[in-house]
C-alpha cells in the first residue's frame, strides 16, 4: 500500500470540508488506517497457518479454514479503507476541474473578464453536490462492510474452538483459532470506528442540507426586500440603486467585451481555416 497517496488524498480533501469532514479524516487516518497498518496485520499475520484442528487428515486444515474465514479481516479492511477513501478523490477532482477550467478562460479571455467562479473550493453549484454525494458513499460503504463482517462473523466476535464435519475429515473435528481475545478485541475497535464514520458522514450531510436550505431562505428574504425598496425609494436610497445600476452597466459592459473578443477569435479561426 503506498501511504504517501493516502496522506495526499486525505490533505488535499481536508482543504475542502467542513469541521465534522475534518474530524472524520483524522479518525479514518489515526484510528483505522495507522492502526490497521501498525497493528493489526500483526496480529493476523499467516492465519491460516495458526489455524490448528485435532487431526492430521490431509486437506482437513484448509477446509475448515475456508468455511469459517472465507475472506480475511485483514483483506476486508483493505479494500473498505481504499472504497471508503474512493469518493473524497471526487471531490479533489472536481475542484480540480474549475481550477483548469479557469486558468483555460483566463488564457483564452484575458485576466480582465469575469471569473466562472468566485470561490473555486466553495462548495457550490456541482461542488456541494459532488461533496454531498461523496459523503453519502463514504456512508453506504463503511454500512455495508459492517453488515459484511456481522454475517461473515457472526456477532462479529470469534469462538476459541470451532467444531468441522467437511469432507475430507473423518469426523467431528475440533479447530482452534489463534489469539481469538486479541483479534475480537481489534474488530470490535475497527467496528466501532467505522460506526462513527457512518455517524459522522450523516452529521455532515445533514448540515451542509439545513445549511442550503438556510442560505435559499435568506436569499429569498433579501430578494423581497430589493422589490420593496424598488418601489418606494427616496434620496439617498435612490442615489444607492443608481450607483448599484451603474455597477452591473460597468460589469456588463465588460462581460461584453469580453464576449465581443472571444467572437473575434472565433471569427479569425474561421477565416485562417
Amino acid at each position: 500500500m503506498n501511504w504517501g497517496v493516502y496522506e495526499a488524498l486525505l490533505t488535499g480533501v481536508n482543504k475542502f470540508s467542513t469541521e465534522f469532514g475534518r474530524i472524520w479524516l483524522s479518525i479514518v487516518f489515526i484510528f483505522r488506517i495507522l492502526v490497521y497498518a501498525v497493528t493489526a496485520s500483526r496480529v493476523w499475520g499467516d492465519d491460516q497457518k495458526d489455524f490448528d484442528c485435532n487431526t492430521r487428515q490431509p486437506g482437513c486444515n484448509n477446509v475448515c479454514y475456508d468455511q469459517y474465514f472465507p475472506v480475511s479481516h485483514i483483506r476486508l479492511w483493505a479494500l473498505q479503507l481504499i472504497l471508503v477513501t474512493c469518493p473524497s478523490l471526487l471531490v479533489v477532482m472536481h475542484v480540480a476541474y474549475r481550477e483548469n477550467r479557469e486558468r483555460k478562460r483566463r488564457e483564452k479571455m484575458g485576466e480582465d473578464c469575469r471569473k466562472l467562479y468566485q470561490d473555486i473550493g466553495k462548495k457550490r453549484g456541482g461542488l456541494w453536490w459532488t461533496y454531498l454525494i461523496s459523503l453519502l458513499v463514504k456512508a453506504v460503504v463503511d454500512s455495508a462492510f459492517i453488515y459484511i463482517f456481522y454475517r461473515l462473523y457472526e456477532n462479529f466476535f470469534l469462538p476459541r474452538v470451532v467444531k468441522c464435519t467437511l469432507l475430507p475429515c473423518p469426523n467431528i473435528v475440533d479447530c482452534f483459532i489463534a489469539r481469538p481475545s486479541e483479534k475480537n478485541i481489534f474488530t470490535l475497535f475497527m467496528i466501532i470506528s467505522s460506526a462513527v464514520c457512518v455517524l459522522l458522514n450523516l452529521i455532515e450531510a445533514t448540515y451542509l442540507i439545513g445549511k442550503k436550505c438556510k442560505e435559499n431562505m435568506l436569499s429569498k428574504g433579501q430578494t423581497i426586500t430589493l422589490k420593496k425598496d424598488s418601489y418606494c425609494c427616496d434620496g439617498n436610497d435612490c442615489k444607492q440603486s443608481k450607483c448599484d445600476e451603474t455597477v452591473n452597466i460597468s460589469e456588463d459592459s465588460k462581460n461584453s467585451s469580453c464576449e465581443a473578443k472571444e467572437n473575434r477569435q472565433n471569427q479569425e479561426i474561421i477565416a485562417i481555416e
